[in-house]
Protein backbone atom coordinates (compact mmCIF):
# COMPACT_ATOMS: atom_id res chain seq x y z
CA UNK A 1 0.00 0.00 0.00
CA UNK A 2 0.64 3.64 -0.32
CA UNK A 3 0.98 5.05 2.87
CA UNK A 4 0.50 9.14 2.88
CA UNK A 5 1.27 11.32 6.09
CA UNK A 6 -1.66 11.95 7.71
CA UNK A 7 -3.70 14.75 8.92
CA UNK A 8 -2.57 14.78 12.74
CA UNK A 9 -5.53 17.24 13.24
CA UNK A 10 -4.87 21.03 14.24
CA UNK A 11 -4.48 22.66 10.60
CA UNK A 12 -1.45 20.84 9.76
CA UNK A 13 -0.48 21.03 6.50
CA UNK A 14 3.43 19.88 6.88
CA UNK A 15 6.20 18.05 8.85
CA UNK A 16 9.88 17.14 8.78
CA UNK A 17 11.02 13.91 8.23
CA UNK A 18 13.19 13.86 11.74
CA UNK A 19 14.25 9.79 11.42
CA UNK A 20 13.22 6.90 9.72
CA UNK A 21 12.82 3.92 12.01
CA UNK A 22 13.01 1.10 9.36
CA UNK A 23 14.37 0.58 6.66
CA UNK A 24 13.59 -0.80 2.80
CA UNK A 25 13.49 -4.78 3.09
CA UNK A 26 12.30 -4.31 6.75
CA UNK A 27 9.29 -6.61 7.48
CA UNK A 28 7.13 -4.04 9.71
CA UNK A 29 3.87 -4.81 12.27
CA UNK A 30 0.82 -3.06 12.55
CA UNK A 31 1.10 0.09 14.70
CA UNK A 32 4.80 -0.09 14.48
CA UNK A 33 5.90 3.52 14.79
CA UNK A 34 7.75 4.02 10.76
CA UNK A 35 8.85 7.71 11.53
CA UNK A 36 9.20 10.62 13.61
CA UNK A 37 8.11 13.62 12.05
CA UNK A 38 8.71 17.38 13.63
CA UNK A 39 5.38 19.84 12.82
CA UNK A 40 3.67 22.32 14.90
CA UNK A 41 6.62 22.21 17.52
CA UNK A 42 6.20 18.72 18.80
CA UNK A 43 7.81 15.38 16.97
CA UNK A 44 5.40 13.00 16.40
CA UNK A 45 5.58 9.16 16.20
CA UNK A 46 3.75 8.14 12.84
CA UNK A 47 2.35 4.12 13.21
CA UNK A 48 2.06 1.96 10.54
CA UNK A 49 -1.19 0.94 9.36
CA UNK A 50 -0.88 -2.29 8.22
CA UNK A 51 1.28 -5.12 8.23
CA UNK A 52 3.83 -6.31 5.69
CA UNK A 53 7.24 -5.25 4.16
CA UNK A 54 8.87 -2.04 3.64
CA UNK A 55 8.66 -1.80 -0.28
CA UNK A 56 10.00 1.56 -0.60
CA UNK A 57 10.92 5.29 1.28
CA UNK A 58 9.68 8.21 -0.97
CA UNK A 59 10.69 11.02 1.41
CA UNK A 60 14.66 11.55 2.67
CA UNK A 61 15.04 12.16 6.50
CA UNK A 62 15.28 15.91 7.17
CA UNK A 63 12.87 16.77 4.24
CA UNK A 64 9.79 17.70 3.93
CA UNK A 65 6.51 15.71 3.47
CA UNK A 66 2.92 17.11 3.08
CA UNK A 67 -0.09 16.15 4.11
CA UNK A 68 -1.39 13.71 1.89
CA UNK A 69 1.80 12.93 -0.18
CA UNK A 70 3.03 9.28 -0.14
CA UNK A 71 6.26 8.89 2.55
CA UNK A 72 6.15 5.30 1.92
CA UNK A 73 5.42 1.94 0.40
CA UNK A 74 4.20 -0.95 2.20
CA UNK A 75 3.60 -4.27 0.86
CA UNK A 76 1.18 -6.14 2.81
CA UNK A 77 2.21 -9.57 3.91
CA UNK A 78 3.66 -10.24 0.05
CA UNK A 79 0.62 -8.57 -1.79
CA UNK A 80 1.42 -6.36 -4.70
CA UNK A 81 1.90 -3.07 -4.10
CA UNK A 82 -0.06 -0.69 -5.70
CA UNK A 83 2.80 2.11 -6.19
CA UNK A 84 4.24 2.33 -9.84
CA UNK A 85 7.34 -0.07 -9.87
CA UNK A 86 10.35 2.28 -10.57
CA UNK A 87 11.71 0.23 -13.58
CA UNK A 88 9.35 -0.74 -15.55
CA UNK A 89 9.35 -4.21 -17.25
CA UNK A 90 11.57 -4.35 -20.28
CA UNK A 91 8.54 -5.29 -23.50
CA UNK A 92 9.42 -8.40 -24.82
CA UNK A 93 9.11 -9.68 -28.72
CA UNK A 94 7.16 -13.12 -28.96
CA UNK A 95 8.80 -15.97 -30.67
CA UNK A 96 7.74 -16.15 -34.16
CA UNK A 97 5.59 -18.94 -35.35
CA UNK A 98 6.52 -21.17 -38.07
CA UNK A 99 3.89 -23.29 -39.76
CA UNK A 100 4.82 -26.74 -41.75
CA UNK A 101 2.06 -27.76 -44.46
CA UNK A 102 2.07 -30.60 -47.16
CA UNK A 103 1.31 -30.13 -50.55
CA UNK A 104 0.37 -32.40 -53.32
CA UNK A 105 3.09 -32.53 -56.41
CA UNK A 106 1.61 -34.20 -59.73
CA UNK A 107 3.94 -34.67 -62.83
CA UNK A 108 3.05 -35.12 -66.16
CA UNK A 109 2.47 -38.27 -67.93
CA UNK A 110 2.56 -37.43 -71.49
CA UNK A 111 -1.27 -37.05 -72.06
CA UNK A 112 -2.26 -34.10 -72.23
CA UNK A 113 -4.66 -33.46 -69.37
CA UNK A 114 -4.06 -36.27 -67.26
CA UNK A 115 -1.52 -35.96 -64.10
CA UNK A 116 -0.06 -38.09 -62.07
CA UNK A 117 -0.17 -37.58 -58.51
CA UNK A 118 3.44 -37.82 -57.21
CA UNK A 119 4.99 -38.11 -53.53
CA UNK A 120 3.86 -35.93 -50.61
CA UNK A 121 6.87 -33.23 -49.90
CA UNK A 122 7.23 -30.57 -47.37
CA UNK A 123 7.10 -27.14 -48.68
CA UNK A 124 7.67 -24.34 -46.61
CA UNK A 125 5.11 -21.45 -46.56
CA UNK A 126 5.48 -17.41 -44.85
CA UNK A 127 6.03 -17.01 -41.32
CA UNK A 128 3.69 -15.77 -40.14
CA UNK A 129 5.20 -13.42 -36.83
CA UNK A 130 3.45 -11.25 -33.60
CA UNK A 131 5.50 -8.50 -33.10
CA UNK A 132 5.67 -5.81 -30.54
CA UNK A 133 6.69 -2.19 -31.47
CA UNK A 134 9.92 -1.03 -29.68
CA UNK A 135 11.40 1.94 -30.20
CA UNK A 136 14.66 2.34 -31.81
CA UNK A 137 17.81 3.64 -29.47
CA UNK A 138 19.02 6.01 -31.99
CA UNK A 139 15.37 7.51 -32.45
CA UNK A 140 15.39 8.29 -28.29
CA UNK A 141 16.38 11.47 -27.78
CA UNK A 142 18.93 12.00 -25.01
CA UNK A 143 22.43 12.96 -25.06
CA UNK A 144 25.66 10.70 -24.76
CA UNK A 145 26.09 11.95 -20.99
CA UNK A 146 22.48 10.76 -20.44
CA UNK A 147 22.98 7.51 -22.19
CA UNK A 148 26.08 6.55 -20.31
CA UNK A 149 24.34 7.66 -16.94
CA UNK A 150 21.25 5.40 -17.66
CA UNK A 151 23.21 2.26 -18.74
CA UNK A 152 25.39 2.57 -15.42
CA UNK A 153 21.80 2.20 -13.15
CA UNK A 154 20.58 0.37 -15.52
CA UNK A 155 17.44 2.03 -16.73
CA UNK A 156 15.65 1.48 -19.90
CA UNK A 157 15.44 4.73 -21.64
CA UNK A 158 12.48 3.59 -23.97
CA UNK A 159 10.40 3.43 -20.80
CA UNK A 160 11.17 6.70 -19.84
CA UNK A 161 9.15 10.00 -20.94
CA UNK A 162 11.57 13.01 -21.07
CA UNK A 163 11.10 16.39 -19.52
CA UNK A 164 13.30 18.06 -21.70
CA UNK A 165 12.60 20.25 -24.54
CA UNK A 166 10.81 17.98 -27.25
CA UNK A 167 10.50 15.15 -25.01
CA UNK A 168 14.20 15.13 -24.61
CA UNK A 169 15.09 12.34 -21.57
CA UNK A 170 17.20 14.51 -18.93
CA UNK A 171 19.29 13.33 -16.10
CA UNK A 172 17.07 13.97 -13.71
CA UNK A 173 14.51 11.64 -15.82
CA UNK A 174 16.78 8.94 -15.51
CA UNK A 175 17.81 9.63 -12.09
CA UNK A 176 14.24 9.04 -11.01
CA UNK A 177 13.59 6.09 -12.82
CA UNK A 178 16.38 4.43 -11.15
CA UNK A 179 16.04 2.01 -7.86
CA UNK A 180 16.20 3.84 -4.97
CA UNK A 181 19.84 2.15 -3.56
CA UNK A 182 21.42 3.15 -7.04
CA UNK A 183 19.97 6.74 -7.54
CA UNK A 184 23.44 9.19 -7.54
CA UNK A 185 23.80 12.94 -7.58
CA UNK A 186 23.70 14.84 -10.73
CA UNK A 187 24.97 18.31 -11.34
CA UNK A 188 21.53 19.57 -10.87
CA UNK A 189 21.47 18.22 -7.81
CA UNK A 190 24.21 20.71 -6.57
CA UNK A 191 24.01 23.44 -4.97
CA UNK A 192 26.73 26.09 -4.76
CA UNK A 193 26.96 27.80 -1.23
CA UNK A 194 29.66 30.25 -0.29
CA UNK A 195 31.36 29.73 2.40
CA UNK A 196 32.86 33.90 2.90
CA UNK A 197 31.43 36.99 1.55
CA UNK A 198 32.97 40.44 0.61
CA UNK A 199 33.84 41.04 4.53
CA UNK A 200 34.83 36.94 5.86
CA UNK A 201 33.75 33.70 6.34
CA UNK A 202 29.90 33.15 6.78
CA UNK A 203 27.94 30.02 7.77
CA UNK A 204 24.84 28.88 6.63
CA UNK A 205 22.10 27.50 9.07
CA UNK A 206 18.62 26.14 7.29
CA UNK A 207 15.94 27.59 8.25
CA UNK A 208 13.51 24.66 9.00
CA UNK A 209 11.74 22.46 11.58
CA UNK A 210 10.99 24.38 14.97
CA UNK A 211 12.99 27.49 14.05
CA UNK A 212 11.17 27.84 10.15
CA UNK A 213 7.71 27.19 12.57
CA UNK A 214 8.38 29.75 15.15
CA UNK A 215 9.30 32.49 12.12
CA UNK A 216 6.19 31.79 10.38
CA UNK A 217 4.09 32.31 14.14
CA UNK A 218 5.94 35.33 14.54
CA UNK A 219 5.09 37.10 11.36
CA UNK A 220 1.70 35.86 11.31
CA UNK A 221 1.36 37.71 15.00
CA UNK A 222 2.63 40.75 13.94
CA UNK A 223 0.94 40.98 10.98
CA UNK A 224 -2.22 39.85 13.08
CA UNK A 225 -2.47 42.36 15.51
CA UNK A 226 -1.79 45.73 16.87
CA UNK A 227 0.54 45.32 19.93
CA UNK A 228 1.35 47.39 22.51
CA UNK A 229 3.25 46.26 25.76
CA UNK A 230 2.22 48.26 28.92
CA UNK A 231 5.18 48.03 32.00
CA UNK A 232 5.27 48.29 35.60
CA UNK A 233 6.56 46.63 38.45
CA UNK A 234 5.86 44.81 41.58
CA UNK A 235 6.74 44.30 45.17
CA UNK A 236 6.68 40.59 45.87
CA UNK A 237 8.71 40.59 49.15
CA UNK A 238 5.80 38.46 51.07
CA UNK A 239 5.23 36.01 48.08
CA UNK A 240 9.42 35.39 48.43
CA UNK A 241 8.32 34.67 52.06
CA UNK A 242 5.65 32.19 51.58
CA UNK A 243 7.61 30.79 48.35
CA UNK A 244 10.24 30.02 50.72
CA UNK A 245 8.26 28.45 52.84
CA UNK A 246 5.90 26.19 50.84
CA UNK A 247 9.02 25.24 49.10
CA UNK A 248 10.09 23.13 51.86
CA UNK A 249 6.84 21.16 52.04
CA UNK A 250 6.86 20.84 47.82
CA UNK A 251 10.41 19.48 48.16
CA UNK A 252 9.43 16.84 50.52
CA UNK A 253 6.61 15.62 48.06
CA UNK A 254 9.48 15.79 45.17
CA UNK A 255 8.07 18.81 43.38
CA UNK A 256 10.22 21.75 42.30
CA UNK A 257 8.43 25.28 43.45
CA UNK A 258 9.16 28.05 41.60
CA UNK A 259 7.29 31.07 41.32
CA UNK A 260 4.94 30.35 38.08
CA UNK A 261 2.25 28.16 39.87
CA UNK A 262 1.51 31.59 41.94
CA UNK A 263 1.45 33.87 39.24
CA UNK A 264 -0.91 31.52 37.31
CA UNK A 265 -3.00 31.87 40.69
CA UNK A 266 -3.18 35.46 40.73
CA UNK A 267 -4.26 35.77 36.97
CA UNK A 268 -7.49 33.59 37.40
CA UNK A 269 -9.26 36.45 39.51
CA UNK A 270 -8.12 39.25 37.11
CA UNK A 271 -9.18 37.49 34.31
CA UNK A 272 -12.68 36.65 35.42
CA UNK A 273 -12.44 40.47 36.51
CA UNK A 274 -11.35 41.56 32.39
CA UNK A 275 -12.56 38.74 30.37
CA UNK A 276 -11.77 40.24 27.17
CA UNK A 277 -7.96 39.54 28.26
CA UNK A 278 -9.31 35.95 28.07
CA UNK A 279 -10.33 36.47 24.44
CA UNK A 280 -9.72 36.07 20.86
CA UNK A 281 -10.87 38.05 17.48
CA UNK A 282 -12.76 35.82 14.73
CA UNK A 283 -11.65 38.26 11.88
CA UNK A 284 -13.73 36.08 9.51
CA UNK A 285 -17.26 36.87 11.36
CA UNK A 286 -16.34 40.08 13.41
CA UNK A 287 -17.02 38.67 16.23
CA UNK A 288 -15.08 38.87 20.01
CA UNK A 289 -14.71 35.22 21.59
CA UNK A 290 -14.83 35.34 24.95
CA UNK A 291 -13.41 31.99 26.71
CA UNK A 292 -14.91 30.52 30.04
CA UNK A 293 -12.46 28.70 30.98
CA UNK A 294 -8.58 29.61 31.52
CA UNK A 295 -5.85 27.22 29.70
CA UNK A 296 -2.79 29.21 30.92
CA UNK A 297 0.19 28.64 28.25
CA UNK A 298 3.61 28.57 29.49
CA UNK A 299 6.72 29.24 26.95
CA UNK A 300 9.71 27.08 27.63
CA UNK A 301 13.05 28.13 26.23
CA UNK A 302 14.36 24.69 24.45
CA UNK A 303 17.82 23.84 22.38
CA UNK A 304 15.59 24.21 19.14
CA UNK A 305 13.64 27.23 20.15
CA UNK A 306 10.37 28.53 22.30
CA UNK A 307 8.05 25.95 23.06
CA UNK A 308 4.76 26.74 24.69
CA UNK A 309 3.03 23.87 26.65
CA UNK A 310 -1.04 24.79 27.73
CA UNK A 311 -1.93 24.12 31.45
CA UNK A 312 -5.87 23.18 30.81
CA UNK A 313 -8.55 24.31 33.62
CA UNK A 314 -5.81 26.31 36.23
CA UNK A 315 -9.30 27.66 38.07
CA UNK A 316 -9.57 23.91 39.29
CA UNK A 317 -6.07 23.23 40.30
CA UNK A 318 -3.82 23.56 43.55
CA UNK A 319 -1.26 25.64 43.88
CA UNK A 320 1.14 21.77 44.31
CA UNK A 321 -0.81 20.46 41.10
CA UNK A 322 0.14 23.49 39.25
CA UNK A 323 3.70 22.89 40.06
CA UNK A 324 3.25 18.59 38.90
CA UNK A 325 2.36 19.96 35.58
CA UNK A 326 4.25 22.67 34.68
CA UNK A 327 7.59 20.41 35.76
CA UNK A 328 6.16 18.02 33.77
CA UNK A 329 5.61 19.79 30.89
CA UNK A 330 8.85 21.37 30.68
CA UNK A 331 10.77 18.15 30.94
CA UNK A 332 8.70 16.94 27.92
CA UNK A 333 8.86 20.01 25.93
CA UNK A 334 12.99 19.90 26.23
CA UNK A 335 12.85 16.46 25.05
CA UNK A 336 10.39 17.20 22.35
CA UNK A 337 8.39 14.55 23.67
CA UNK A 338 5.37 16.28 24.85
CA UNK A 339 1.73 15.38 22.99
CA UNK A 340 0.14 17.99 20.45
CA UNK A 341 -2.72 18.19 22.53
CA UNK A 342 -0.58 19.40 24.96
CA UNK A 343 -0.05 22.47 23.02
CA UNK A 344 -3.39 23.44 21.92
CA UNK A 345 -6.36 25.19 23.26
CA UNK A 346 -4.09 28.19 25.54
CA UNK A 347 -6.57 31.40 26.37
CA UNK A 348 -3.62 33.08 27.91
CA UNK A 349 0.50 33.12 27.92
CA UNK A 350 3.20 33.99 30.24
CA UNK A 351 6.87 34.11 29.28
CA UNK A 352 9.12 34.14 32.06
CA UNK A 353 12.71 36.67 30.40
CA UNK A 354 13.34 36.88 35.11
CA UNK A 355 15.03 33.48 34.54
CA UNK A 356 17.50 34.53 32.70
CA UNK A 357 17.85 38.17 33.95
CA UNK A 358 15.86 40.08 32.13
CA UNK A 359 13.99 42.82 33.41
CA UNK A 360 11.11 44.10 30.74
CA UNK A 361 10.28 42.36 27.57
CA UNK A 362 7.50 42.98 24.55
CA UNK A 363 6.79 39.56 24.63
CA UNK A 364 4.63 38.62 20.80
CA UNK A 365 1.37 37.49 21.43
CA UNK A 366 0.58 33.46 21.21
CA UNK A 367 -1.72 34.46 17.87
CA UNK A 368 -5.12 34.30 18.27
CA UNK A 369 -4.29 34.90 21.93
CA UNK A 370 -4.86 38.73 22.67
CA UNK A 371 -2.40 38.99 25.28
CA UNK A 372 1.12 37.45 26.30
CA UNK A 373 2.46 38.37 30.26
CA UNK A 374 6.16 38.99 30.53
CA UNK A 375 7.86 38.36 33.82
CA UNK A 376 10.74 40.13 34.87
CA UNK A 377 13.46 38.74 37.53
CA UNK A 378 12.93 39.48 41.16
CA UNK A 379 15.50 41.46 42.58
CA UNK A 380 16.26 43.42 45.88
CA UNK A 381 16.10 46.82 45.97
CA UNK A 382 15.88 50.21 47.93
CA UNK A 383 12.06 51.51 47.68
CA UNK A 384 10.22 54.30 49.74
CA UNK A 385 7.80 52.93 51.75
CA UNK A 386 5.82 55.17 54.92
CA UNK A 387 8.49 58.05 53.75
CA UNK A 388 11.23 55.31 54.73
CA UNK A 389 13.47 53.71 52.70
CA UNK A 390 13.28 49.65 52.68
CA UNK A 391 15.20 47.20 50.72
CA UNK A 392 12.24 44.72 49.15
CA UNK A 393 11.82 42.18 46.34
CA UNK A 394 10.30 43.88 43.35
CA UNK A 395 9.91 42.15 40.30
CA UNK A 396 9.05 43.83 36.86
CA UNK A 397 6.04 42.83 34.26
CA UNK A 398 5.35 43.64 30.96
CA UNK A 399 1.59 43.00 29.30
CA UNK A 400 1.61 42.55 25.61
CA UNK A 401 -1.77 43.08 24.22
CA UNK A 402 -3.85 43.47 21.23
CA UNK A 403 -5.15 47.06 21.16
CA UNK A 404 -7.66 46.16 18.67
CA UNK A 405 -9.52 44.60 21.66
CA UNK A 406 -8.07 45.80 24.48
CA UNK A 407 -7.22 49.67 25.59
CA UNK A 408 -4.52 50.68 27.29
CA UNK A 409 -7.16 51.45 30.48
CA UNK A 410 -8.36 47.91 30.48
CA UNK A 411 -4.48 46.57 30.16
CA UNK A 412 -3.92 48.96 33.11
CA UNK A 413 -6.35 47.83 35.47
CA UNK A 414 -5.94 43.99 34.50
CA UNK A 415 -2.70 44.42 35.41
CA UNK A 416 -3.10 46.04 38.44
CA UNK A 417 -5.17 43.25 39.43
CA UNK A 418 -2.31 41.06 39.02
CA UNK A 419 -0.43 42.45 41.41
CA UNK A 420 -2.45 43.03 44.17
CA UNK A 421 -2.86 39.59 44.38
CA UNK A 422 0.82 39.06 44.00
CA UNK A 423 1.41 41.41 46.64
CA UNK A 424 -0.87 39.42 48.85
CA UNK A 425 -0.81 35.98 47.84
CA UNK A 426 -2.67 34.77 51.05
CA UNK A 427 -5.71 35.91 49.42
CA UNK A 428 -5.75 32.95 46.53
CA UNK A 429 -3.68 30.20 49.16
CA UNK A 430 -6.40 29.55 51.19
CA UNK A 431 -7.30 26.08 49.61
Amino acid sequence: MDFKFPDVGEGITEGEIVQWLVKEGDMVKQDQVLVKVETDKAVVDIPSPVAGKVAKILVAQGKVVNVGQVMIVIDEKGKASTAKPTTPAKKETAAPKKEIRTEKKFKSVGVVGELEEAEDIPVPTLEVKTEVQTTKQEDILALPAVRKLAKELGVDLSDIKGSGSHGQITEEDVNSAAPTEKKIVTHSDIKVVKKYDFYGYVEHVPLHGLRKTIANNMIKSQMSTALVTHMDECDVTHLVEIREKEKDKCEKEGVHLTYLPFIIKALIPALEKHPLLNAMIDDVNQEIIIKKYYNIGIAVDTEEGLIVPVIKNVQLKKLIDLAKEITTLAIGARKRTIDLADMKGGTFTITNVGSLGGTYATPIINYPEVANLGLGKIQERPVVRNGKIEIRHMMTLSLSFDHRIIDGAEAARFLNEVMTHLVDPDMFLVE
